[in-house]
């Protein structure tokens, strides 16, 4: 989320939107001043509109976009559906707001709360959504989060963001990681036991879907680095890229960033094993430690 002047924010999904819109205006071969005019606004709202600082009325973007020239409801009903998000992430006061420390992750987390579908690659960790406490105890311990209470804040943190595998909407979850990521012993085999052992029972379950992607595949086209591509509606539209780094951590919100991720992501997902070849594996090595 980035701040601006008096209350204005600028969230991931606004901009998500506003790009959308903007990209609509330009093929329209609209002005901004024009489109201000459609909606009976300034340029300045337009302006503001487009780079996500102000949250959208559903009237707007219908006239918006009838005024660019789209009217097809497989078009205009994602915008009206990644509107009603925003607005309920701006106004939200989300558990993850009230703790210590949590600072960029925040955002994610946020992100979280409203997708309907995630999917992550993971080169050398299993996801935090399916992590047991004891593994992120062990995380913990190697990070700056060397105080205990610091560290079960981290559980704590991690415990309630899985509370989106379960209920009645529980997010659908596909999860690709590599086996070194199964291999890599953290706190010690019977930690790691443990842990792969709640993966296969997570995997189990009809909305969360685990590969792995085997050593002996070779070299592959996600090696740069892990990463999670968001969606907000159906799968591939309007979705969100991130990518968390050493010093930042990259938002990928237009169609052609976000497309990269997705298209890595396809890629290394069918150079995998199948989702039960993948549970085999796991077991074996669980069973081998």
């Amino acid at each position: 989320m980035r701040q601006g002047q008096g209350n204005r924010v600028s969230t991931v999904l606004g901009r998500r939107l506003g790009g959308e819109l903007n990209k609509l205006r330009t093929a329209a071969g609209k002005t901004q001043a024009q489109a201000a005019q459609a909606i009976s606004a300034t340029s300045t709202k337009i302006v503001k509109m487009e780079s996500g600082w102000v949250p959208m009325r559903d009237p707007d973007i219908r006239v918006l976009c009838e005024f660019y020239g789209v009217t097809d409801a497989q078009v205009v009903q994602p915008l009206l559906d990644l509107a009603r998000l925003d607005r309920e992430r701006r106004k939200a006061k989300g558990w993850w707001t009230e703790l210590p420390r949590v600072g960029t992750l925040a955002e994610y987390v946020a992100m979280e709360e409203v997708a309907t579908q995630i999917r992550t690659w993971q080169l050398a960790l299993v996801p935090g959504l399916l992590q047991t406490a004891d593994y992120m105890r062990a995380l913990g311990v190697t990070s700056d989060w060397s105080h205990p209470d610091e560290i079960e804040l981290l559980v704590t943190t991690r415990t309630k963001r899985q509370a989106r595998l379960r209920g009645e909407k529980p997010l659908e979850f596909h999860a690709v990681l590599w086996e070194a990521a199964l291999r890599q012993q953290v706190g010690g085999a019977d930690v790691m036991r443990g842990q792969l052992e709640h993966l296969l029972d997570m995997a189990r379950l009809p909305h969360v879907h685990v590969q792995v992607l085997p050593f002996r595949a070779g070299a592959h086209h996600a090696a740069a680095g892990a990463f999670n591509v968001l969606s907000f509606a159906e799968a591939g539209a309007l979705d969100v890229g991130y990518s968390e780094g050493v010093a930042s951590n990259v938002w990928a919100e237009g169609t052609e960033a976000s497309a990269v991720f997705t298209h890595a992501f396809e890629r290394v997902s069918r150079a995998s094993l199948a989702p039960h070849d993948s549970l085999t594996l796991i077991d074996a090595i669980s069973k081998g430690m």
